[in-house]
């Protein structure tokens, strides 16, 4: 069980990353949604103990992280955003590297767990290849191999599929879903999909903050009947926004499909729609601007 309590960051340049969040996540998939800068990434690189907060704890399994975060590191997993390789280093030796650096001494126990880890992730037939050569997808799969090495207990994964084709995509959520089976796994991402895909549970972080928590099944009845939509010419958009709460405009057959939130239906040419996580998503985010320019 991962606790964080009253978690703060702000940075040197006066940007408030993190304003007092708090979650309790046990074992499985937990997604963390967010917009790009809402302070998902300084989430992961925290609760990875590559930094300090200003204020607030962490606790993993009863333990205190922050008070010993070499002991942390020895039970995490870390796929950071942007994750540099040795270009011309194999993958097997590179996961043997990296297996050593982690305190895994014995070598045969090292070359057990490696090889293990590379059919898992369905590399093995690339072990020999440098993994500066791999495609996007590989090397994603190649990240998660060595964020499992060690065998962690907890498991953090920054934007994973990003850029990923959606074969790539569909093979990454797999390998995650088998992961979590056993561990606990944070899923950042701005990927409303991903989320629906696989987790459980989540969260909603925008502005440094937690706005929503829970299951997404149950966040989306929350918002039943509330969600309308119509389609318009591309020049009524702006008038919609101006009068309704547009969550989300899109094309269809060359017309715009625009969703509005509202208690009642907002007007003749809106119809009813049952909601999804992306509404719940663009309504959370919807419901901050204003709560921000209200103050």
């Amino acid at each position: 069980m991962l606790t964080v309590t009253r978690l703060s960051k702000t940075y040197p340049n006066g940007v408030h990353a993190l304003r007092g969040v708090d979650l309790t996540i046990g074992r499985g998939l937990f997604g963390l949604l967010g917009p790009n800068g809402a302070g998902k990434s300084t989430l992961m690189r925290t609760l990875a103990t590559l930094q300090d907060p200003d204020a607030g704890s962490i606790e993993f399994d009863g333990v205190d992280v922050l008070r010993d975060p070499e002991a942390h590191r020895r039970r995490l997993g870390y796929l950071p955003q942007d994750f540099g390789v040795y270009p011309g280093v194999s993958a097997m030796e590179l996961l043997d590297h990296l297996a050593l650096l982690k305190g895994v001494a014995d070598r045969r126990a090292r070359r057990e767990q490696v090889e293990a880890l590379l059919h898992r992730t369905n590399l093995w037939e690339h072990r020999k290849k440098a993994v500066g050569g791999y495609s996007g997808g590989m090397r994603q799969r190649f990240g998660i191999a060595q964020a499992l090495l060690g065998d962690p207990r907890l498991v953090i994964v920054d934007e994973p599929t990003a850029g990923l084709d959606p074969e790539e995509r569909n093979r990454f959520h797999n390998l995650l879903a088998e992961v979590g089976e056993q561990v606990v796994v944070i899923l950042s991402t701005h990927i409303v999909e991903d989320v629906r895909q696989l987790c459980p549970r989540m969260a909603i972080l925008a502005g440094g903050r937690v706005l929503r928590e829970g299951a997404p099944r149950r966040l989306v009845a929350e918002m039943e009947g509330r969600v309308w939509w119509r389609t318009a010419a591309k020049g009524e958009v702006d008038g919609l926004r101006a009068s309704h709460t547009v969550l989300s405009t899109q094309l269809l057959e060359g017309r715009t499909r625009v969703h509005v939130l509202a208690d009642d239906r907002p007007g003749a040419e809106f119809e009813p729609v049952a909601p999804d996580l992306e509404d719940v998503y663009f309504a959370t985010l919807a419901a901050e601007r204003a709560a921000a320019g209200a103050c």
